[in-house]
């Protein structure tokens, strides 16, 4: 049985999987019947020293404690992403009142996840959450589901290409930043001599002497164009930034911008926490989303499905008078904030914005595609319970779910979720061709287990989900055409990852840009720039709003229209 969700993947994924048990009959084991692996999560870090953390902690304070308004913004948001829920969560905390739209049934957007018919989740990426996210920790702090993070052993692994099955582990001690990083890597001599360590190192002195600045003066730059500038060896970027890019951005070295991988190892070594990782306990809709949506609509927030955006109309001096939706319905408010991805936005531009230079500017970004893999299996493997950095041609990162998070644990089965990048040679092919080339990897990765023609562990099922366009390319050169939060729009503004922010693409520049959007709001409201002018006209929503407060509702089931 196939089952095939259509729909249109401007920003959003397409998922596609066999569903049905491969095998009738009892299971077989044989040798991998005896199958031990250790599961441990370890405490919460202490944020309270880092730098980053408490200017996020500032920020959060700092629109919590803004002046009221005497009547608060009806605020419309477009799309129920981390950008867009960050964005309404916040607004709240302001005073204001938002009004997100969603096009789809399910909350997430590019961490959108869905239940099969077995009850299982399959998500549209394998999602870390880094200890380098400050504004996610604060956020996870604020709603009170600090607990629903599973962290794991202070640890990078990568597999060994040289001897299958083996893995290669930089162990950070419990030591101040930078020297847990440097100690690290200096007991790793299984990736890097210790010439080449020297060489890379003398290559960084200048991003660690002069700090961000540095790192994004470098956007100009390819990894792999830096790296021959800085006279850094060829095997660093065979052994360490090839896996590195593609977990980042999805693309390789010789395309992403070098400012995306001295912005990561910036973090890295100067925060203590910084590259610490952990899981989300369960699906992000439910565990992560939900709260959200929870904490809003507690403070007079909205939130409606399937409530998919067909043009921007406007009034004669170019501002936003309303906003139409495929379903016929209009929906008005004081204020506007995008929250959809960048190809979305370029596409639903009014003519009277795109030429203007800060829309038009949109036209150097675009989306990557991404091909996220789940595979069951129908025994346990052994595998360790943390992010593991496969360096193989084909996957990025996987983890065996079955054992990193609570909500897809099982002692005798495994669930491997991978990311399968770079994807552009592969999007349009066939289900069952990314299968087949990922078993050939895994048989790599795992070679006393898996074959790829099944002779050993064999898949139960398997779901291909596939976002042709997902989170903007971060190739060089990317860095000057990403906007500001705030438009030449006086009621118009943007939110998410490609939005002007010092996280790039990763979920906490998507939490971020909703913070900033927030900000820039509620100064434009201090400034006169915006009045509830909107408030003595029709309800936002027109009898249709509904405040979402039941998590089962939204994570059950796969939208069979993908298009925002």
């Amino acid at each position: 049985q196939q089952i095939r969700m259509q729909g249109a993947m401007r920003g959003q994924g397409v998922q596609t999987g066999r569903s049905t048990n491969r095998s009738s009959g009892p299971r077989s084991l044989g040798r991998s019947l005896v199958v031990k692996v250790v599961a441990k999560d370890y405490p919460t870090p202490d944020f309270s020293a880092s730098e980053t953390y408490v200017e996020a902690q500032t920020l959060s304070a700092k629109l919590r404690s803004a002046p009221r308004p005497v009547k608060p913004l009806r605020v419309v948001v477009i799309g129920a992403g981390l950008a867009g829920l960050s964005t309404a969560k916040y607004l709240t905390d302001a005073g204001h009142k938002p009004v997100v739209l969603e096009g789809r049934d399910v909350l997430g957007g590019k961490v959108a996840a869905w239940k099969d018919e077995d009850g299982d989740y399959y998500e549209t990426g394998l999602h870390i959450f880094f200890g380098a996210y400050p504004n996610i920790q604060n956020l996870f702090k604020e709603l009170g589901i600090e607990n629903r993070l599973q962290w794991k052993e202070h640890a990078m692994i990568f597999a060994r290409p040289d001897m299958p099955g083996e893995f290669s582990r930089f162990d950070f001690p419990e030591l101040p930043a930078p020297w847990n990083g440097i100690v690290a890597i200096l007991r790793n001599n299984q990736m890097l001599t210790w010439p080449e360590k020297i060489q890379f190192a003398i290559g960084l002195l200048p991003a660690i002497i002069f700090g961000q600045k540095y790192c994004e003066e470098q956007d100009e730059l390819t990894v792999t164009q830096w790296m021959k500038k800085q006279g850094v060896p060829d095997r660093v970027n065979d052994e360490v930034f090839i896996a590195m890019a593609k977990a980042l951005a999805f693309i390789d070295p010789g395309e992403l911008s070098m400012t995306v991988v001295l912005t990561a190892l910036n973090r890295f070594l100067q925060e203590q926490h910084g590259s610490k990782m952990a899981f989300l306990d369960g699906s992000p809709p439910e565990r992560l989303c939900q709260p959200m949506v929870d904490h809003f609509s507690a403070r007079g927030g909205e939130l409606t499905l399937n409530s998919r955006l067909k043009e921007f109309v406007l009034n004669e001096d170019g501002t936003i008078k309303h906003l139409a939706l495929t379903n016929g319905q209009t929906v008005e408010g004081d204020a506007y904030v995008s929250a959809m991805p960048v190809d979305v936005i370029k596409l639903l531009l009014p003519k009277p914005w795109a030429a203007m230079p800060y829309f038009k500017q949109l036209n150097g970004l675009e989306g990557v595609p991404v091909i996220n893999i789940h595979i069951w299996f129908d025994r346990k493997l052994t595998t360790v319970d943390h992010l593991l950095f496969s360096r193989s041609p084909l996957l990025s990162v996987y983890a065996d779910m079955s054992t990193t998070c609570k909500e897809y644990y099982d002692t005798e089965r495994s669930m491997l979720e991978m990311v399968f990048a770079p994807a552009k040679e592969w999007i349009g092919r066939p289900d069952e061709e990314i299968i087949a080339a990922t078993m050939k990897e895994l048989e790599r990765l795992f070679p006393t287990e898996i074959k790829a023609d099944e002779s050993l562990a064999k898949i139960r099922k398997f779901k291909v989900i596939k976002t042709p366009l997902s989170v903007y390319k971060s190739a060089a050169g990317r860095e000057k055409f990403r906007p500001t939060q705030k438009t030449p729009i006086p009621n118009f503004y943007l939110a998410g990852d490609y939005t002007k922010q010092k996280y790039l693409a990763s979920m906490e520049g998507a939490v971020f840009s909703g913070k900033l959007a927030t900000e820039q709001i509620v100064q434009d409201v201090g400034a006169g720039q915006i009045s509830t002018s909107a408030g003595s006209r029709q309800p936002a929503f027109a009898g249709v709003a509904v405040a979402v407060a039941g998590a089962a509702s939204l994570a059950a089931g796969g939208a069979s229209d993908l298009s925002l």
